[in-house]
């Protein structure tokens, strides 16, 4: 395995950092967004559920870096983010214009689906504070080099929310490297943020741009195509009919372009239905593959943040020195877990994610 060599907990205020937009989602339930009278809302995005789950799950020092507007939503949302844990002393606090015409809180509606009804998000996030964070906004020297972090984890949807997003990545990551730190990126592609400013080309040439820096890329089966370009064949007939090696050459393939991977990791998932999915891991390093124990028909109440669940567990495992096989197998079990709670973050605690992974019964625990 290529090392992974982390600064000493001694030295840094910090295990994890994560970079990027926090939202209010608003949980219909088991209605639908379109019908609905009544919402719980919960904070979630995709960089942030990863430092939430290393400090809730697995008891890591975590902090976040983003931008909130100063009113009664932001506020709602601090509350939030202040039960999960997360330090919040370099959230950036914007001033609130009276209406939300220059600066917001960002949306996130999602129902969860069943059986054959899919899943369905809708974003109203524009002109959200954290989308307009820029180069200069934040002193990455003052929190990589005076504070000290191990680890800092960002991704392709803060990525894709605006120009200045990925240039505050870029000057993140840099600065990262500059002082020793872990980098690692969730290609999270998604096509509604990308759609309507250049679609998977831009999607392409952004996150290509970002590749040099990071030590360890996370991404599902897809991401690699949609986000680097990599193309696996057969991956519109699920990762369960993928052929193997052509998927393991897709991988292989973004090592060699990208030497400065010292791990890639990816999920899997066939969802036979929106609440039965067979859900697997597979993690490359150190010239090797190694799979997670796969779970066919998992039942899933909530699929959101699985994928975030499954990067903090594999964080984890990293950060505490695990076989790669323990590590894919940590966030495998920890991403299943959290798949079965409402809500973009986990609730698990380590204890019931090892249980997973010994294969523990469901039986009542008393």
């Amino acid at each position: 395995m290529a090392a992974i060599d982390l600064k000493p907990a001694s030295e840094c205020k910090y295990d994890i950092l994560s970079l990027g937009e926090i939202m209010l989602r608003l949980d219909p339930g088991e209605e639908r967004i379109h019908t609905t009278r009544t919402f719980r809302v919960w904070e979630g995005g995709g960089e942030y559920n990863v430092a939430r789950g290393l400090r809730r799950c697995f008891g890591k020092r975590a902090a976040v870096v983003t931008a909130i507007v100063d009113n009664p939503a932001g506020r709602l949302l601090e509350d939030l983010m202040l039960q999960g844990g997360v330090n919040l002393e370099y959230v950036k606090w914007v001033p609130f214009d009276g209406i939300g015409r220059k600066v917001r809180v960002g949306l996130n509606f999602t129902e969860r689906g069943f059986g054959c009804r899919a899943a369905v998000g809708c974003s109203d996030r524009a002109n959200s504070a954290a989308s307009q964070l820029k180069k200069g906004d934040i002193d990455w020297d003052q929190i990589f080099g005076r504070d000290g972090i191990r680890w800092f984890h960002t991704g392709g949807i803060f990525a894709g929310l605006s120009e200045t997003t990925r240039d505050i990545i870029i000057e993140a990551v840099t600065t990262a490297k500059k002082y020793g730190t872990i980098v690692s990126y969730d290609l999270n592609f998604r096509n509604s943020l990308w759609k309507d400013i250049g679609g998977q080309e831009k999607a392409r040439e952004v996150n290509r741009a970002i590749a040099p820096y990071v030590d360890v890329m996370i991404g599902n089966e897809e991401d690699f195509t949609a986000a680097l370009g990599f193309e696996v064949k057969g991956l519109d007939k699920g990762f369960s009919k993928l052929d193997p090696t052509n998927f393991k050459k897709m991988i292989e393939a973004a090592v060699k372009e990208f030497p400065n991977f010292k791990a890639v990791a990816t999920t899997l998932r066939n969802a036979k239905t929106a609440s039965i999915n067979d859900w697997g891991a597979v993690l490359y390093c150190g010239g090797q593959f190694y799979d997670a124990i796969l779970r066919e028909n998992l039942e899933i109440l909530d699929r959101v943040g699985g994928g975030d669940s499954f990067a903090s567990g594999l964080i984890y495992g990293l950060m505490e020195g695990k076989s790669p096989t323990e590590a894919v197998n940590y966030g495998a079990a920890h991403g299943a877990l959290a798949m079965t709670t409402p809500g973009d973050t986990t609730t698990a605690s380590l204890a019931e994610v090892e249980k997973v992974m010994k294969g523990g019964s469901a039986r009542v625990d008393r």
